[in-house]
């Protein structure tokens, strides 16, 4: 992840971008222009928080997350890469693959002419297990912290062979109550239930919450609006790159058992809208083939 020192004389930006040491261990670039700020942790290249100017903060994070060396983080947007969810026959390697949970580098940074900040992570060789990922690749994060929140993840096969390609950004965001809120744009989208054991069913109309959704919809690009009137704001996640879109509330029961939810009601406030290549939207990426899963984040009022 690189020396703090070092890292802020070869990627600092004055008045915009600082890298400090958040936590033991834990390296974070701050960013702060006049459009937004945001926090991103090199573990994971896993961006925590963001908010626009005069907005309300776009990303949750749990109140009782963990900034600990080698764990998953609780809340912002995880990078799961290079698989999602459960491996397909390694039931031993890590949910939602490794990326998350080892160091990126950060391989550029700089102030963009609309005012926007640019900052762009690396997942090193070394951080990759050759046990768990054998196919030569290369890995970037690139980071658009501005108006809105741009975020492209550009997978490279370097190899001579063609390899299975699962990922997501797993993003989470803040909600005034999950019975506020209801998701739009998936109306008639088949998808796969885990509630009920991964079922195949088909959206009607809007999507609510009245208790656990946990469901990956598939064969979609379209855009998503969390809309929230208790919060009077609709969010928007718009993408490319992405065929599968996952919706997911653990709801009381689950929430709880994780232990990093920060109460018995932290379920309630957010709400995670991920956009995916998973089930059967994994992809394929062949020899010398390069692909991007890219979002933008951005919110208005109702």
């Amino acid at each position: 992840m690189g020396d703090i020192s070092v890292l802020n004389q070869q990627f600092g930006i004055a008045g915009q971008l600082e890298f400090i040491e958040a936590a033991p261990g834990m390296i974070v670039a701050q960013i702060n222009n006049e459009q937004a700020s945001a926090s991103i942790a090199l573990q994971g290249a896993h961006l925590m928080t963001f908010q626009a100017r005069d907005q309300q903060p776009l990303i949750w994070m749990s109140p009782a997350a963990k900034l600990v060396p080698g764990k998953s983080i609780r809340g912002g947007v995880p990078v799961c890469w290079p698989w999602f969810g459960a491996h397909a026959s390694e039931a031993g390697f890590p949910a939602h693959g490794f990326a998350r949970t080892v160091g990126w580098k950060v391989v550029d940074a700089r102030p963009l002419v609309g005012g926007e900040t640019f900052i762009a992570f690396e997942l090193p060789q070394t951080a990759i297990p050759q046990a768990q990922w054998p196919h030569p690749c290369r890995v970037r994060l690139n980071i658009t912290v501005g108006a809105v929140l741009e975020m492209a993840l550009v997978t490279e096969n370097t190899g001579d062979a063609a390899f299975p390609l699962g990922e997501a950004l797993h993003t989470y965001f803040p909600i005034s109550d999950v019975d506020n809120v209801c998701v739009s744009g998936l109306d008639g989208v088949a998808y796969r239930d885990k509630v009920t054991g991964m079922d195949l069913k088909q959206q009607s109309g809007d999507i609510g919450f009245p208790s656990e959704v946990d469901r990956v919809y598939l064969d979609t690009e379209a855009s998503c609006d969390i809309v929230d009137t208790g919060a009077n704001r609709r969010i928007r996640v718009a993408k490319s790159g992405s065929r599968s879109t996952v919706v997911w509330n653990p709801w009381i029961e689950k929430a709880t058992k994780m232990g990093d939810f920060g109460s018995d009601t932290g379920y309630r406030t957010m709400l995670c809208v991920e956009s995916a290549n998973a089930a059967e939207n994994v992809l394929t990426l062949a020899p010398g083939e390069s692909h991007t899963l890219s979002v933008t984040y951005s919110n208005e009022a109702l």
